[in-house]
């Protein structure tokens, strides 16, 4: 054994390029095999959905406990003076009636600004998006007229010198070459503008000769008639006359041939044919280039710059959300009876400045108070329903709507949260104060607009977008199992509106029945393979190493 790695030893020392090559080889060979055995390649899976019509109801869920008191406050979240109040402690008052009006008439103004503002909006749009009726449009659909008319033009020409070229020099022949009885006229105009051979037969009968036409091809002419030398007699429809020099002839058939390639002026009516061929290409040729340049002049014409048309589409957008807001801003000037109640108190008078709490109502429906966070609370709005479940009472579903949210919020251990009280719409036995509850108080619905599962939609900064393929997926297995394809998906840019727990609301970027990607699946394998080979060292014999085993 020693004897054995002492010769290793010598022959590495007396030949390093060698032992260097082989070095290298073992460690290529390993790194080979390395791969060969753990061989894990990454797949995508993609499973895809499609935009559809649906309804999207937005709300936000809420824990809380039922009122033992039945009475709530009424409220204002402005300060300004009381010009109106329609009611006295004790009255009986139904949902909805004004109790306290209070001077709006700033708010007032911020709302008719803000109409003007949304229709000056709506004009500039609708301005910027109107038809252009300028001379250069009047040109320009003319330029675009002339080239059609160039082309048909063209085309009248081939067709009246391909029949000038049908109707050269026409003459009936004999099929008999060596017959010297003089043929037929033919007259008139040949009109089927297709290349025939027409052929004439006489045959004699008791009541004396007559002609029967036809051709080659079959169909184009057929007709008949009186062998007559004095009247001239239609062949058929096809716009030619005969007139036969004698009433009886030994000569039984006469042929026309159209075009008469034999008469002297055919070969220059062909070389008219052509001309026109040619010509028509050439013209057709420059009017296509016409029409299409002329059309992208009235598509930058008609179709106006998509930043621009944006920039006023949103332009119009922000004057609603501030017309909306103003609007609200004015609701705050009027407090309402929130549901059928008696008035418990009123607090001041007309003239008096009045904020926060004006008096209180109660009422012979259950309330429930929630607690809510700032986030949640912002999109709480007087007067949204609400649906409400109860930990204590199974299968019992209630509905109600909000009817106070409080002005200021409670901070506890850094955490600001704000109550808020549901009426109940109906009175239920089973309802008892205390109960702990739950509620969905819906803040938004849209029925019949295009959604898509939330899953499907990504971010890049401000930007929201939906992944797609050019060429749709095939549909067997892609929705639910997912399929790989070969092709980059796209980003397709998407504007968004409402959503809830599952599906966003699509306002622009995608169509209905476009197929986006919902989801993405990466797979991995791992294969393995074995393979044997000889020592690297054993049974070869190097120059200077004995070939001996190891003892």
């Amino acid at each position: 054994m020693k004897n054995y790695l002492s010769k290793i030893k010598l022959y590495i020392f007396s030949n390093k390029k060698v032992s260097i090559s082989i070095l290298l080889f073992i460690i290529v060979l390993s790194y080979w095999g390395f791969n060969k055995i753990i061989d894990t390649t990454g797949e995508k899976q993609y499973i895809t959905t499609t935009a559809q019509k649906g309804t999207i109801i937005s709300s936000i869920s809420a824990t809380g406990q039922i009122e033992s008191s039945s009475q709530i406050d009424l409220k204002t979240n402005v300060s300004s003076e009381i010009v109106y109040i329609g009611a006295k402690a004790g009255d009986i008052v139904k949902k909805g009636k004004t109790i306290f009006s209070l001077d709006a008439r700033d708010a007032q103004r911020n709302v008719r600004n803000a109409k003007t503002s949304l229709e000056t909006a709506k004009l500039e749009l609708e301005k910027f998006q109107e038809a252009p009726d300028t001379v250069d449009v009047l040109e320009i659909k003319k330029a675009i007229t002339d080239a059609e008319a160039s082309k048909l033009d063209a085309e009248k020409v081939i067709k009246e010198k391909y029949r000038t070229l049908l109707n050269t020099s026409i003459v009936a022949s004999s099929v008999n070459p060596s017959d010297e009885q003089t043929p037929p006229t033919i007259s008139g105009t040949y009109i089927k503008d297709k290349e025939a051979v027409i052929t004439i037969n006489i045959y004699q009968t008791g009541n004396g000769a007559y002609f029967s036409a036809s051709s080659v091809p079959a169909g184009i002419v057929t007709g008949s008639g009186n062998v007559t030398t004095v009247l001239t007699q239609p062949i058929g429809d096809s716009g030619l006359y005969i007139k036969f020099a004698t009433a009886s002839s030994s000569q039984s058939t006469w042929v026309i041939t159209l075009p008469n390639k034999s008469a002297n002026s055919y070969y220059s009516n062909e070389i008219l044919y052509q001309d026109a061929i040619d010509n028509q290409k050439k013209v057709n040729d420059s009017a296509d280039l016409i029409i299409a340049q002329n059309n992208k002049k009235l598509n930058d014409l008609y179709e106006p710059d998509a930043l621009t048309l944006r920039t006023k589409q949103l332009a119009v957008k922000q004057a609603e959300d501030l017309l909306l807001d103003a609007q609200v801003a004015l609701s705050d000037y009027y407090v309402y009876a929130p549901f059928d109640g008696t008035i418990a108190s009123i607090i001041g008078k007309i003239g008096d400045t009045a904020s926060g709490v004006l008096g209180s109502i109660i009422t012979n429906q259950d309330i429930a108070t929630l607690s809510m966070n700032e986030v949640d609370v912002s999109k709480i709005k007087l007067g949204q329903k609400a649906t409400i479940t109860f930990d204590a009472i199974e299968n019992l579903t209630m509905t109600g709507t909000v009817s106070e949210i409080d002005t200021l919020g409670t901070v506890s251990q850094g955490v600001v949260s704000y109550n808020v009280k549901i009426t109940f719409d109906t009175k239920d036995n089973q309802v008892k104060p205390g109960m702990s509850v739950s509620a969905s108080i819906i803040t938004d619905s849209k029925t019949d607009i295009l959604i898509v599962p939330s899953s499907a939609i990504k971010t890049n900064g401000n930007i929201k977008y939906v992944q797609m393929f050019s060429t749709p997926l095939p549909t067997m297995l892609v929705e639910s199992q997912g399929v790989s394809s070969k092709e980059i998906p796209i980003q397709v840019e998407i504007e968004t509106g409402i959503s809830d727990d599952t599906n966003t609301e699509i306002i622009s970027g995608i169509k209905e029945g476009d197929q986006i990607i919902s989801r993405t699946i990466v797979t991995t394998s791992t294969t393995a393979s074995a393979s044997s080979s000889s020592s690297l060292l054993g049974g070869t014999n190097i120059k200077g190493i004995g070939g001996g085993g190891m003892r």
